[in-house]
């Protein structure tokens, strides 16, 4: 696998959700095992990413995270994303009932060597997608 393909396979077949595979399935084959997701408040390891994904799949039905653009400059890609989704239960504090949506935007950059995602540093606008749950 390319490096390519497994960024692009992290946004196809793991972050979205899809009859085909599941998180662990996809996430164990493309993250390398010193994987680390960098965000604005915490990290995650290989084996929390694949279960908070796990959560997300069974919350999110109809989770979907479409790239709208990929830059790639040696082993860095740079994704901007389109999320879209539907929760059904306890939303980040909020209860929902699987009757409104959500549509936010997203920023990765992912440095990949071998076929394998070795870090991410992630930003999604989860606050507007609170507010359209909201209103």
């Amino acid at each position: 696998m390319t490096n390519r393909e497994a960024v692009s396979a992290f946004y196809n077949k793991a972050l979205t959700v899809n009859k085909e595979t599941t998180p662990t399935e996809v996430l164990t084959d493309i993250l390398a095992d010193n994987f680390v997701s960098k965000g604005s408040v915490e990290n995650k390891s290989k084996e929390q990413l694949i279960g908070q994904l796990g959560f997300f799949w069974k919350l999110i039905p109809d989770l979907k995270w479409e790239p709208q653009e990929i830059l790639n400059e040696g082993d860095k890609f740079i994704v901007r994303s389109l999320v879209t989704g539907t929760p059904n239960g306890d939303f980040m504090g909020l209860p929902t009932d699987g009757t409104k949506s959500f549509s936010i935007m997203t920023i990765d950059i992912h440095s990949a060597v071998n076929g394998k995602v070795s870090e991410v540093y992630h930003l999604e606008d989860w606050g507007t997608a609170m507010k359209q749950l909201k209103s």
